[in-house]
């Protein structure tokens, strides 16, 4: 297990999956959502999808915290973040941090003694664990009854460690966009756009590499990982259905540029990974959501003769409830795929920090709601971009 950590480490390229605990997610609504949420993030998570989205955090900070266990626990995710509207309320700041981690990998390096003897007592643990910091800043640039646009971006700096036996910091940056009606939302999330990199660092005894050296084990060196940008547009659309029932709709693509992957849409080198996700708004109270995701072709469950392959994908759904300042949302998601699953459950809980005030909107944004449209309009106008 040791050897197999520093391997991923060791490999010193332009990784066309580096970075991949930044693309799990975070969030109930968005894991429950398929990931569709680039179009309709609106609260402190919206550092994480699409940071134009924080300008929908108006009047009091919003906190939010997710933790989630991956394969029966061995793996453990957990985010939290923070967004804070300032100058009034058409900038907001927000704050975002990750970890992905797997604790009490066992090392074997020095469990063969010299006799060739096996030695359990040699062995001992470490963690292996990815962090990163999100810095975001989402700014107003028109807002009035009709029609809100917004931009966004973030900094971000990452560490990831394996034991003692490797480090590494990493730096990138993200933007977005976001353009919302009373009912249609559109969105555009630009990520690691300057190319985000990683820069590893190793860190060996020498008895460790004594025993790397005999059992035949390059010695790692100092290299860059880097990770390719990637554009996300997305639709949503607020659909109607009844007095206090409304349906979110919203599809997002996430279009790749770093050759053929195995996605719905594949060729060389733009790749397109469609998410669709559903989200039944019931008083904005009540919510219920389902989504899909990772269209893949794989071989038939059982056909390994004919090498016959069908187009898998990864379901979701899950529910949420808002009482007064704090929202608590489920998810239940599959990891891998439908011949393989692997579901987890996740929770996650938002609060608004402050007294909440009653507003007369569809959602938690600052349009009029779609069941009053006779509500007097008052202009805001354009705010100034600095």
């Amino acid at each position: 297990m040791f050897l197999s950590c520093c391997a991923v480490c060791g490999s010193a390229q332009f990784r066309k999956y580096s970075n991949e605990f930044l693309n799990i997610g975070a969030g109930a609504r968005g894991l429950a959502m398929g990931g569709a949420q680039v179009a309709s993030a609106e609260d402190g998570n919206a550092g994480y999808w699409n940071p134009a989205g924080l300008v929908n955090v108006i009047d009091n900070p919003n906190i939010s915290f997710m933790h989630a266990e991956y394969f029966a626990g061995i793996g453990k995710y957990d985010y939290i973040s923070a967004a804070i509207p300032v100058a009034s309320s058409y900038r907001t700041l927000g704050f975002s941090l990750l970890r992905f981690g797997v604790d009490d990998i066992p090392n074997t390096l020095f469990l063969v003694e010299p006799d060739g003897s096996l030695n359990y007592n040699n062995i001992q643990s470490f963690s292996s664990a990815d962090y990163a910091f999100l810095i975001s800043y989402a700014q107003v640039m028109k807002d009035n009854d009709a029609v809100q646009v917004s931009w966004g971006a973030n900094t971000k700096i990452i560490y990831r460690s394996v034991g003692h036996f490797a480090q590494a910091w990493g730096f990138g940056f993200d933007a977005g966009f976001l353009y919302r009606t009373s009912t249609l939302r559109f969105g555009i999330a630009a990520r690691d756009i300057t190319t985000t990199f990683n820069a590893w660092s190793f860190s060996f005894t020498d008895e460790e590499k004594q025993v790397l050296y005999l059992t035949n084990n390059d010695i790692p060196v100092k290299s860059t990982e880097l990770t390719s940008p990637r554009l996300v547009p997305a639709v949503g659309y607020n659909f109607k259905l009844a007095e206090k029932l409304h349906l979110l709709a919203e599809a997002d693509f996430d279009v790749t540029f770093d050759g053929k992957r195995n996605t719905l849409i594949s060729s060389d080198p733009i790749s397109i990974d469609p998410k669709f996700g559903m989200e039944a708004n019931i008083a904005n109270v009540v919510f219920v959501r389902v989504g899909v995701q990772n269209f893949q072709r794989a071989l038939a469950d059982g056909d390994t003769l004919n090498q016959k392959r069908v187009w898998i994908f990864q379901p979701s759904l899950g529910a949420g409830f808002r009482v007064g300042n704090v929202a608590i949302d489920y998810a239940f998601t599959n990891l891998a795929n439908q011949s393989n699953p692997l579901y987890t459950n996740v929770f996650s809980l938002t609060i608004d920090l402050g007294k909440r005030e009653a507003k007369e909107t569809s959602g938690k944004g600052k349009f009029p709601a779609l069941d009053k449209p006779d509500k007097p309009k008052k202009e805001k106008g354009s705010y100034p971009v600095p």
